[in-house]
């Protein structure tokens, strides 16, 4: 019975494994390789990390607007410095009959006054009408009422400490006095954007609280348009008839849409995605290095054994498998630790920067694939040094 067993083992099982033996015969090699390739998916993983989580935190309030379809000016690119256009173009849209309703709303960019250090900082100032619904956020929804009186506003709490707004101290007094634009006014609610490239934090407040704030602005001068459709509503054949139907000095979208002109801006009209990028290729190259001395010394060490099974009739090919095997069984060693650190470092910096900055399963997939790529590609490169392994020149 044991010899049938034998008989019929599959032949890959009788294979003797090579490369796991060349890669766990030295461990201290394989603790530094382990380390050095972690080290490098690291700094791909805190680049990917970083810039997916500035990404998402520039565009969420664009994609929390409660809104089918959006207007906003051609000219558009940011919300660091965004374009008005008419107010009566958003009123032109209601004469399509899929349109339910419209609403305006009102961007500008104000200086928050600290109460305590009296330091003024940028802030993102959004005019909403009260009685509409504007926003997704669950805690603009139930305290849009709270922000009818003039000079009461929501105050984003996952915006920068320098603003020297307390959770504790508005919880204990139900509300928080500060000064914004010079004039007094009172945080009556909180809800959680989070800080990003346009501003390190936001304030809703009605649309008159706005024009009282910012009061050069024209009531008829609008940032976003708003745009909710009747149930059931084609949303492609809605927004190619208002296209038809607008002038061009409007921009019809989803909010997805709108999202996307941001996230465009900083991603390819700065130098910010250039430079996480470049962290990037950087972690990518430290990594080919890295796997490349490890497998070059391995190779110099044992040549006479690789020129031994050169003699024994084993083709570069052969030679070649057993490297990028090794090469593989390093990258998913190095990969593993990687992403427990990455996790760990990633609540650091969201603890530190309150950004949006978490694991996907699209970045770690990314990460080990461009892993054994780089290990692969340093596999390939020894195989250089493998093909001198001449049996006459050693024997």
């Amino acid at each position: 019975m044991n010899s049938w067993i034998r008989r019929k083992r599959p032949k890959f099982l009788k294979r003797t494994p090579l490369a796991w033996h060349q890669v766990t015969r030295e461990r201290t090699r394989l603790l530094v390789a382990i380390a050095g390739i972690a080290f490098a998916d690291m700094l791909i993983f805190i680049q990917m990390g970083f810039e997916g989580a500035l990404f998402d935190a520039a565009v969420q309030p664009h994609r929390n607007l409660q809104a089918d379809l959006v207007l906003t000016n051609p000219q558009m690119q940011t919300l660091f410095s965004v374009k008005a256009f008419p107010r009566a173009r958003l009123y032109q849209t209601l004469a399509h009959p899929q349109v339910k309703s419209v609403n305006g709303v009102y961007i500008a960019t104000g200086q928050w006054k600290n109460p305590e250090t009296k330091r003024e900082r940028a802030i993102l100032v959004w005019g909403i009408d009260p009685a509409e619904p504007s926003f997704k956020f669950p805690e603009v929804t139930n305290n849009q009422d709270k922000i009818q009186p003039l000079h009461r506003v929501l105050f984003d709490q996952a915006g920068r400490p320098e603003y020297g707004f307390t959770t504790t101290a508005f919880e204990q007094k139900g509300h928080f006095a500060a000064e914004l634009n010079n004039k007094l006014i009172q945080v009556d609610g909180v809800f959680t954007n989070g800080a990003s490239f346009a501003a390190d934090g936001n304030v809703i407040a009605s649309d008159s609280t706005f024009l009282q704030l910012f009061p050069n602005r024209s009531p008829e001068q609008i940032e976003v348009g708003l745009i909710q459709l009747q149930p059931g509503a084609n949303l492609a054949q809605v927004k190619a008839d208002l296209e038809a139907l607008l002038p061009d000095d409007v921009l019809v979208g989803t909010t997805e849409d709108f999202a996307q002109i941001e996230r465009d801006y900083w991603a390819n009209g700065t130098g910010i995605g250039f430079i996480f990028g470049l962290g990037v290729g950087v972690g990518f190259i430290v990594g080919i290095v890295i796997v490349y001395q490890i497998l070059y010394s391995d190779v110099s060490e044992h040549l006479p054994e690789y020129a031994t099974l050169k003699a024994m009739g084993y083709t570069d090919n052969y030679l070649l498998g057993m490297l990028i095997q090794e090469a593989l069984l390093l990258a998913v060693l190095g990969y593993l630790p990687s992403v427990g650190l990455a996790l760990g470092l990633y609540q650091l910096a969201f603890a530190a920067t309150m950004l949006p900055i978490s694991m996907t399963a699209q970045r770690a997939t990314t990460v080990l694939i461009m892993t054994i790529l780089m290990c692969s590609m340093s596999g390939a490169i020894a195989m250089r040094k493998l093909r001198s392994a001449d049996p006459a020149d050693i024997f």
